[in-house]
């Protein structure tokens, strides 16, 4: 194959999960096969580059695999920190995880995200609880719209409560499916 470059898909090694996608030419190939970092080549820089090499959040190869037509390349990795550079476990992380993470780092005074946040998780535990309560009511008496509305509040009082402990959503999934062994 010439300098052309393969899309590289990006697993978790442990969980499967699919961690980010990024672009590899030969060299980046070779050097992730050689020193066991994952390398890609930056289409927008039009440069060779480690992922971690600035966040220390690096990519540990595990495995490389070729598909059969050789124009793209499974990358099973461990990860020595979040993948995304928004701070995510993965790339491919729900839309209201990362506007919790966006309206965190704006910081804005008026945003209700951002207020909650710098209140920490004692405030956000009292509201993940009552918010718990308001869906169970609704669930027990009320139309579906309503109990889809409280559920709506609970979940996103319940990502915050996370974000305010350093916990990422996937975490959750990771639990799940170890439970599920």
């Amino acid at each position: 194959m010439s300098e052309e470059l393969r899309a590289a898909i990006i697993q978790d090694d442990q969980t499967g999960r699919v961690l980010m996608l990024g672009w590899m030419d030969e060299e980046a190939l070779s050097l992730t096969r050689s020193t066991g970092l994952v390398h890609f080549f930056s289409r927008s820089r039009q440069k060779l580059w480690q992922k971690g090499e600035t966040s220390g959040n690096t990519l540990r190869a595990v495995e490389v695999l070729l598909d059969c037509d050789e124009d793209a390349v499974l990358v099973r990795a461990s990860a020595d920190g979040p993948t995304c550079h928004d701070g995510s476990t993965s790339c491919f992380t729900p839309w209201l995880w990362r506007k919790i993470l966006q309206r965190e780092k704006e910081g804005a005074a008026k945003s209700y995200v951002a207020s909650m946040l710098r209140e920490g998780p004692a405030l956000l535990s009292r509201k993940v609880g009552e918010e718990a309560v308001e869906l169970v009511v609704a669930a027990l008496s009320e139309d579906d719209g309503r109990v889809l509305s409280e559920a709506a509040d609970l979940w996103f009082h319940m990502l915050l409560l996370l974000r305010s402990r350093g916990l990422d959503p996937a975490a959750l999934e990771d639990e799940l499916r170890r439970r599920d062994r």
